[in-house]
């Protein structure tokens, strides 16, 4: 939902979790197409090498970066049938706290990427089948994760305005 009124900092957020969506849909085709050709493959005799290295990463990247627009439309189970039975301000303050949770472990998770990607770095891991470095899936991770901190943030800081819809 693009709005006049959104200032450019929303606009910004909000391109980046459209882009970052966009390379998660492109990660489930990726996915798609090298399943499907190591199938192929196989039925011929010459199985694609490295093809569960490269679903696997694929993954990681279409995980990580789906949760910034999932975390944006609020499109995360929840449980309303109970929540809604409050008083409105009863669901304010509930909702305020869980979301500085959230926000915290969205942080938290950010930092040991970065950290485990910086170990993953110096001691040279690679994929086993392809030989390929490792690291930088755990940065890929760790911005999705920073990403959606920042989501929450604007959902915190603006609880009853939509930021974004599917």
């Amino acid at each position: 939902m693009t709005d006049a009124s959104s200032s450019p900092w929303q606009r910004v957020l909000r391109r980046l979790v459209l882009w970052l969506a966009f390379v998660a849909g492109a990660g489930v085709v990726a996915m798609m197409l090298v399943t499907c050709v190591d199938i192929a493959a196989r039925a011929f005799g010459h199985p694609l090498k490295g093809s569960y290295d490269i679903v696997r990463v694929l993954s990681l990247i279409t995980l990580s970066c789906a949760l910034p627009y999932t975390t944006a439309v609020k499109g995360h189970v929840a449980v309303e049938f109970f929540f809604n039975k409050f008083p409105l301000p009863v669901r304010l303050v509930v909702d305020s706290i869980m979301r500085l949770l959230m926000i915290g472990f969205l942080l938290l998770l950010c930092v040991q990427g970065v950290k485990y990607g910086i170990s993953l770095r110096s001691s040279g891991e690679v994929m086993l089948t392809l030989g390929w470095p490792i690291y930088w899936t755990s940065f890929v991770m760790a911005f999705g994760c920073a990403v959606s901190a920042l989501v929450v943030l604007e959902h915190l800081l603006h609880p009853r305005k939509v930021f974004m819809s599917p």
